[in-house]
């Protein structure tokens, strides 16, 4: 199993490194191939979001009724073709914009169900006990590929023509399958749910997760987060590099330290736990996070010393959100029955990422009312607030932690 285990890292971490060169890959290319206007990447990003979004609330419920393992293949799979196509298309002079958004939006949704599923699939194959440990290791791997996808990308692109650093990233989601098909723990075909009309399923993820009190603040929680991180999105470049005169390296710079952060706190959550007890270590986290958000607001206008608040603020704010987000993920998946832990996974995609959407569109018009420092102050008390929420539910006393069947 633990042979296993270490397949399925390689394959999560090879799949990440395609997923970050993917998002930074297709916009770079068609500025460079096709020659797309701001406008044009904006409506690109727009429509991956979307795409996400609706995979995520409909994908749960089928990933409960199948073997997750050949869903994780087949969406590396699926991912590998539609990459595949850009390079073909170019080589026949056929390549144009609607195909990009096309290829843009299905892999952004085949994402999305590959990080559902692989939530739901991971508690099978490692067993609930080990599911903190291990949960920090795949964290690790993500953190490294935030940091090394994009400078991938960016050499990918200089080394080679367009199509072919798309076709080399569609190498890495073959590879990524490739590792996946050679996991042998065997899994059992999940028992069926009861059928229901389509309504309900799409919301039974939320209700699965709203009816678990320790698992409903987490929602409302990461709901939050993501609504206040949807106004930090519309708005930190601007405030970087208009407010406080970072040139685009130092604001690189400052975004790296983050990534840096987020390796740090894979490795801190367990500690957290065993320090603290579950529960309590959640809400430490978050208020530290939220802490470390505020000093970006009050990042005084010298690119020096700008720079250095927003260094601090990345590494210290990351480091404790993904040891945050490192133990409520393996306490979703240990509560959670294992019958409907790709259903709640959804939800915890989509709940948050509808909210982001609604603090960007808020965040940039909030920006424009009262400026982009006061914008980024309001949404920063927003987060530093947030672990009030799981003070005043049962989440507060959760020491140990107990699976469901």
């Amino acid at each position: 199993m633990n042979t296993d285990f270490h397949r399925l890292w390689a394959a999560q971490t090879v799949s990440a490194f395609g997923a970050r060169i993917t998002r930074e890959g297709l916009p770079i290319m068609a500025v460079i191939a096709l020659g797309a206007q701001a406008a044009t990447l904006g409506l690109l990003a727009a429509a991956a979001s979307g795409a996400a979004l609706v995979a995520a609330l409909a994908a749960g419920p089928f990933v409960d009724r199948a073997r997750r393992r050949p869903v994780l293949i087949g969406m590396d799979l699926l991912r590998a073709a539609l990459l595949a196509s850009i390079p073909i298309a170019a080589l026949m002079g056929v390549l144009d914009l609607p195909q990009v958004f096309i290829v843009g939006a299905l892999i952004a949704g085949a994402s999305a169900i590959f990080e559902i599923a692989s939530h739901a699939y991971l508690p099978a194959l490692v067993g609930r006990e080990r599911l903190l440990e291990r949960n920090a290791r795949l964290a690790s791997t993500d953190a490294t590929a935030e940091v090394g996808g994009p400078a991938l990308a960016g050499l990918l692109f200089q080394w080679l023509s367009a199509p072919l650093a798309v076709a080399a990233n569609a190498a890495t989601y073959a590879v990524s399958a490739a590792f996946l098909t050679v996991i042998r723990t065997p899994e059992e075909q999940p028992r069926p749910a009861p059928a229901e009309n389509w309504p309900k399923e799409l919301t039974s993820g939320f209700r699965t997760a709203w009816s678990e009190r320790h698992v409903r603040p987490l929602l409302a929680m990461e709901s939050a987060q993501g609504l206040f991180g949807g106004v930090f999105s519309a708005l930190y470049v601007l405030f970087a590099v208009r407010t406080l005169g970072l040139s685009p390296s130092m604001l690189g710079l400052a975004i790296a330290a983050g990534g840096a952060g987020a390796l740090l706190g894979a490795g801190l959550a367990p500690l957290l736990a065993r320090r603290l007890g579950h529960g309590p270590a959640i809400l430490a986290a978050m208020a530290g996070a939220g802490l470390a958000v505020l000093i970006t607001p009050f990042a005084p206008a010298s690119p020096t010393t700008g720079l250095a608040m927003l260094v601090v603020s990345q590494f210290v704010g990351d480091a404790l959100a993904v040891a945050g987000g490192v133990l409520a993920a393996s306490l979703r998946q240990t509560l959670v029955p294992q019958a409907a832990l790709a259903r709640v996974a959804g939800a915890f995609q989509a709940g948050p990422g509808a909210m982001a959407v609604i603090g960007a569109l808020g965040g940039g018009a909030l920006g424009a009312a009262i400026g982009p420092r006061a914008a980024l102050l309001v949404a920063a008390l927003g987060f530093a607030l947030l672990p009030v929420i799981g003070t005043l539910s049962p989440l507060r006393e959760l020491r140990e932690i107990a699976a469901v069947d």
